[in-house]
C-alpha cells in the first residue's frame, strides 16, 4: 500500500487546523490561532477574542489603538484573551491535562502566554509567524522548550 504524495505531514496537518481556528478570531489587529496536541491527537483549540458572553470588539472597537497601544506591549490593555490562553482554558474547563503537550500556533507566543505555556507543561512550541517578545524568548529558552518555525512551504527551522 503506498501513501497519497499530497497528504500533509502531521505539523502541516496541526499547523493547517491553526490558519482555520484562526478565522475565529474577533480581534481586529491579528487573527490567531492555536491547538494543542499530544501524540498527534488534538486536545484543545483557541483563537484571540473577547471572553464568552463579553461584546467582541468588532462592537466595541479595538481598546488597542484607541489607546494608541503598540503592538507587543502592554498586553492587558486589551478586552481579548490570547489564543494560546484560550487553548489552556479549554482544556482545564473539560478536564483535558496538557503536560508534556505540543503548541501549534499561528504566531509565536507573548512573554504572558509563555509563562502560561511552561507552567502547563508545554514542551514543544511549532509556529508560522514571529512575534517580536525577547522576553518570551528568553524565558523558552531558558526552560528549555523546543521551538519551531514552519514556513508556508512546510519548511521547519529550529528556532531553539
Amino acid at each position: 500500500m503506498t501513501e497519497k504524495a499530497d497528504r500533509p505531514s502531521f505539523i502541516r496537518y496541526f499547523m493547517d487546523i491553526t490558519e482555520l481556528v484562526a478565522k475565529r478570531s474577533t480581534c481586529l489587529r491579528r487573527s490567531v490561532g492555536a491547538v494543542l496536541v499530544k501524540d498527534k491527537r488534538l486536545l484543545s483549540t483557541g483563537y484571540n477574542g473577547a471572553p464568552s458572553g463579553i461584546r467582541h470588539c468588532a462592537e466595541t472597537g479595538c481598546l488597542r489603538e484607541q489607546l494608541n497601544v503598540p503592538s507587543g506591549e502592554r498586553h492587558e490593555l486589551c478586552r481579548g484573551i490570547h489564543a494560546e490562553q484560550n487553548a489552556i482554558i479549554q482544556a482545564a474547563y473539560y478536564g483535558v491535562s496538557i503536560k508534556d503537550s505540543t503548541l501549534f500556533c499561528t504566531h509565536l507566543p507573548c512573554s504572558i502566554c509563555t509563562k502560561m505555556l511552561i507552567n502547563s507543561g508545554i514542551t514543544t512550541i511549532y509556529h508560522a509567524s514571529g512575534y517580536t517578545d525577547p522576553l518570551a524568548m528568553d524565558m523558552m529558552k531558558e526552560a528549555g522548550l523546543e521551538v519551531y518555525r514552519v514556513d508556508t512551504l512546510g519548511e521547519i527551522e529550529k528556532v531553539l
